[in-house]
Parts: structure tokens; sequence; C-alpha cells
């Protein structure tokens, strides 16, 4: 099949490009390329069979021929920057989306997968139990809300010939040519090999359900795959059952590994109001395919590898290289974008 994935210049991008290819998929990628030059010291991408250079807002017609499915991985990651500017994050995440399934559908694609977000459960108010597919939502930032409602507006354009599927990814973790520092468990593990303390802003008792990019890149490729009547506008959390951490848990796993760490629990922030457990009974049951692979204890491991060998190479592992806000601040105070995002003087 031909497979456009978009936001394939992110950092679960380049895992899904080698996931679809290695089944014997054709890859092209759409991306505006904000971190495109976020690449790790010495690390190259496998790259999409062709690719196409454009903003997810100014997507064509043109851009969907032959395609038989789209893997719609690209959008703001960033909670800070929903809190800076809702009104972009709903422009991009949202409004962008829907217009991209709306020109799909219309070029005759079959297929739209959805990368979507554990976080549109947001603040349960029972922690202890986990929340299937059926919970509430109650997002606490703007990028959840802009997940719900594209969740609900993709659903409005399902028919016999166009199946959404969402993909409600757990916090993602794992090593990436394009690799983060902005999310939990890689944050962590930075914290204690860049300075020995393993520092902790919240109380530590929120909840966390944790999954690898390469298990989100694989449940995206099951879905692609499945027949038809075993997805057709469904959604799917995306992780596994004995996944659900809280921080303070996290962080004790990233100490055992750092020789001479310490863990702070500052709570310097409180209780961070996103606190849920997930159960993802349904995708690991009724998702032709999915079988996750990874683990806390061996994702750890794969990022403590990555600072051994000296991945940063001299670079601070919280500079905008792999902190999503940041490199964003950086385009914009370079001129390189305008306040709605939109490249300034051509390509990135």
């Amino acid at each position: 099949m031909h497979i456009l994935i978009t936001g394939h210049l992110g950092y679960i991008g380049p895992i899904a490009i080698g996931l679809f290819k290695a089944a014997g998929h054709r890859v092209t990628g759409l991306d505006v390329g904000y971190f495109r030059n976020c690449l790790s010291p010495g690390e190259e991408a496998l790259p999409p069979d062709h690719e196409i250079v454009r903003d997810v807002r100014d997507v064509v017609a043109e851009d969907f021929r032959d395609v038989d499915a789209v893997v719609h991985l690209a959008g703001l990651s960033n909670d800070p920057m929903g809190q800076i500017n809702p009104d972009i994050t709903h422009e991009i995440n949202h409004q962008a989306s829907v217009r991209l399934a709306e020109l799909a559908r219309a070029a005759g694609v079959r297929r739209f997968v959805f990368a979507s977000s554990c976080s549109i459960y947001g603040a349960s108010g029972d922690a202890q139990k986990a929340l299937d597919e059926s919970a509430e939502f109650n997002p606490v930032s703007a990028y959840a809300v802009s997940k719900v409602n594209t969740e609900r507006d993709l659903s409005g354009l399902a028919s016999d010939g166009f199946s959404p599927i969402y993909l409600r990814n757990a916090t993602a973790f794992g090593v990436s040519p394009r690799i983060r520092f902005d999310l939990v468990l890689n944050n962590l593990m930075g914290w204690a090999q860049t300075t020995g303390i393993i520092k902790v802003l919240s109380d530590g008792t929120p909840w966390r359900p944790l999954v690898h990019i390469e298990d989100i890149s694989r449940a995206a490729l099951a879905a692609v795959e499945a027949e038809q009547e075993a997805i057709h506008n469904q959604a799917f959390n995306i992780g596994r059952n004995d996944a659900n951490y809280q921080v303070r848990e996290i962080a004790e796993e990233v100490a055992k590994l750092v020789p001479g760490a310490t863990l702070e629990i500052t709570g310097e922030t409180g209780g961070d109001p996103r606190s849920y457990r997930v159960d993802f009974t349904k995708a690991l049951t009724r998702l032709p395919g999915f079988a996750p692979q990874w683990t806390l204890e061996r994702g750890c491991q794969e990022v403590f590898d990555w600072f051994q060998g000296d991945g940063l190479g001299g670079e601070v592992y919280d500079s905008r290289r792999f902190v999503r806000l940041k490199q964003l601040q950086h385009l914009l105070d370079a001129g390189a974008l305008d306040a709605r995002l939109r490249a300034s003087h051509g390509p990135l």
C-alpha cells in the first residue's frame, strides 16, 4: 500500500517510516520541517520514498494521489505552546486535521489513522480505576482539547469508503533519531545522566500510562493493515496494561540504572491535575497484529545506553534540539516563523 505519513520529521515519524517500509509499504512523508534539523549528533533518519514539504494547514488534493491510507502524526505536541496561544493549537491540531481528512476522503483514501492521546482523559476523578475507551473525557490542556474535537469531527466523516481510526497513545518514550527530552521518562533520564539528580517537579503521585514510540508505530501499522470491520470509526487506547505508573515509580526505575544519581521530589508544581490510569485491553485483544514489545525497564535501558554512547555530543539535553517548545521559540526569534507558526521566508 501507499501510505502518507504526516509529521514524518518529528519524534515518532522516523520510527514509523522504518516499520512501514520493512512491512513492504511505500511511504510518502509530509512535513513543514520545524524539527528537520533536530537530529541527534551523528544520527541519520531513514527517509520516506517521497517527501512533500508542506504545512499541514496547506495540504492540497494532489498530495493524496494514489494514497491508500493516511497516518496523521503531525501537530503541535507541547502543552506549554497551547497555553501561550491556544488558537494556534486549535488551528493546526484540530482544524487542519479535519480539513486533511476531508481532502483525503474526497481523493478516495480509504483509511485515516489519527494519532490521538490518552491525555483526553485528563484529570480522572478516580485514578485507581483504569479508563477504557468509553470513559468520560476531561482534557486539561489545549492539546488534549484539540484531540477530543478532532476525534468528534473525524467520526462525522466516516462512511463505507472512509474509515477513521483514533489511536489514543499513552505518554511516549524511547530513542529516535529526533529524540525528545520533554517527555517524562526521557526527561528524568536526562536529568539523571547530566546532573546526577532525578528531579520530579510534581509531588510524584500523578499516574501516567507509558508507551514506546516503536509500539505507537506498530499500532499505526496494525490499524492500516487490519480488515475494515475491525477498526472502522473506532478508538483504541495504545499501550500495555502493566505500564501504568506513578511519576515517582518512573523516577525510581531511572535511579536504578544511573550510578550515584539521587531522587528529588520537589513538589514545586504541586499535584499535577493530569492523573489517569488507562485500560488497554481493547487494542491488545481487538486490534489485529498489535503486540507491544517495550517495557518500562527495557525503555529505561535504551535511553541510558543512548547517553552512554555519547549521544549528546557535548550538547545540553534540554537544548532546543531536544525540546520542541524551545525549537519553535528559536524559529520565532530568528524570524523563520511568523506569529501563526508559518514559514516566513520559504522552506525551513
